[in-house]
């Protein structure tokens, strides 16, 4: 067993006695074993062995005021006392969907859900019982949760890639039905021209576009404001949804990206930061589209229920997140992220290795490879072995990214803290199985 975590390696021997795999999340997993975590305190997760982390992945964006951040616990006990959950709704709902809307005003109608997959599952189902279509477009290698047919072409290897302007739909997971990938269009992501042509000769048939504005899985590389638009455009022109996917990008700003970018969606899914670190999601959007989930005349077009949906700790969480989170905190994230962003880069080209790291606001991913990244094929092209031991190079000097080479900031770090993780880069960079060419 590795030396120095016996006790997580001990906790994954007993996991895999219960858990296939020993694994109950596929995004945390690692070989041999994953660290177990103890308890997080601010910017720090301390690992059950006792490795204290500077915590640079925030449960993958969730925490964007690190851990156990105390207006949320205080919230949480008190509503701890009042009752977890019941079969009637709580006038919590209602006021973190009042934040929400004071924040961006064209969130005529919210509904909560558990996670952002169930947010964009709803999303999906909504814009197809408005418009009475079947198909949906999204992004290659656009991840939006777990979900048939968002995850169609999510990992598609470069030999089944298909052509440049018309990528190939591939389902994700072994058993899906074809027929889910038949009511699937895959964009090229970035692509104005391209995109546009199959959008348009899929006009009749569109429900719904799906769109992160600056999608993970395909590179943390920002759609350009052409394409966006192109987007708006088309889907008015065509009479389809035009959803954005804001469950990460949220944390950007006050108004998330569609405040960075003036781009007017029907719906906006939404998840991780509003729930202050406990599970959330949420669709909001245009009133004639959200009607959709509406009982109040009979039964709705779109009925939807949820024993935990906008269940009161969440909301109460939320809400205590997000009242603490104003426009000089965006703007202070966004001055860090900057600075990591750029000292990281600096890093690379000083140690002479090949690299780019993308991001934007409080979001920093790194690529080791040649390249610029500006979608999902050109970020595949990185290799991404380097990047896995690029995780473990930093867990081993005390920084926690995620295996994918996201990292994402809080709050609560302070320069020092920043200042270590640059440190801890540039010492990775050393190991000949992180720089190699």
């Amino acid at each position: 067993m590795t030396a120095g975590v016996e006790r997580s390696g001990a906790l994954y021997a007993r996991a895999r006695r219960v858990l296939p795999g020993g694994n109950t999340r596929t995004t945390v997993y690692e070989r041999p074993f994953p660290r177990y975590a103890a308890r997080g305190v601010g910017p720090w997760l301390t690992d059950v062995d006792g490795h204290r982390l500077l915590d640079c992945l925030n449960n993958y964006t969730a925490l964007i005021h690190g851990h156990a951040y105390p207006p949320v616990l205080a919230a949480a006990s008190q509503q701890l006392a009042f009752g977890t959950c019941f079969g009637l709704p709580t006038e919590t709902e209602i006021q973190l969907a009042e934040l929400l809307q004071s924040r961006v005003p064209a969130f005529e109608a919210i509904r909560f859900t558990n996670s952002g997959t169930e947010a964009v599952m709803q999303a999906v189902k909504a814009a197809r019982a408005y418009t009475g279509r079947p198909l949906i477009a999204k992004c290659e290698g656009a991840y939006h949760g777990s979900y048939d047919y968002v995850e169609v072409s999510l990992d598609s290897p470069p030999d089944r890639w298909g052509e440049a302007d018309r990528p190939a739909r591939l389902p994700y997971a072994v058993g899906t039905p074809p027929s889910v990938v038949e009511d699937v269009l895959v964009l090229p992501f970035n692509a104005v021209a391209e995109a546009r042509r199959l959008l348009v000769a899929a006009g009749p048939s569109l429900a719904a576009v799906l769109v992160d504005g600056m999608p993970n899985r395909a590179g943390l590389a920002p759609a350009s404001a052409a394409y966006l638009g192109m987007l708006r455009e088309v889907t008015r022109q065509v009479g389809a949804v035009l959803i954005l996917d804001e469950v990460i990008t949220f944390r950007l700003g006050p108004a998330g990206l569609r405040g960075l970018t003036g781009l007017e969606p029907d719906l906006t899914t939404l998840g991780k930061i509003i729930g202050g670190g406990f599970p959330i999601g949420a669709v909001a959007g245009a009133r004639d589209v959200m009607a959709v989930f509406d009982p109040s005349a009979g039964r709705p077009r779109l009925p939807h229920g949820g024993t935990f949906n906008a269940n009161p700790m969440s909301m109460v969480a939320g809400l205590a997140a997000l009242s603490n989170l104003d426009p000089a905190s965006f703007a202070a994230l966004a001055r860090m992220g900057d600075r990591v962003r750029h000292e990281l880069d600096a890093a690379l080209r000083e140690a002479g290795v090949d690299g780019v790291v993308t991001g934007q606001g409080s979001l920093f991913k790194v690529h080791l490879g040649s390249g610029p990244v500006t979608d999902y094929r050109s970020a595949a092209a990185h290799p991404s072995d380097r990047v896995q031991r690029l995780h473990q190079r930093l867990l081993a000097s005390g920084v926690l990214i995620g295996h994918d080479g996201l990292g994402c900031l809080s709050t609560v770090m302070t320069d020092q803290h920043l200042e270590q993780v640059v440190a801890a880069f540039r010492r990775s960079l050393n190991d000949p199985g992180v720089a190699r060419a």
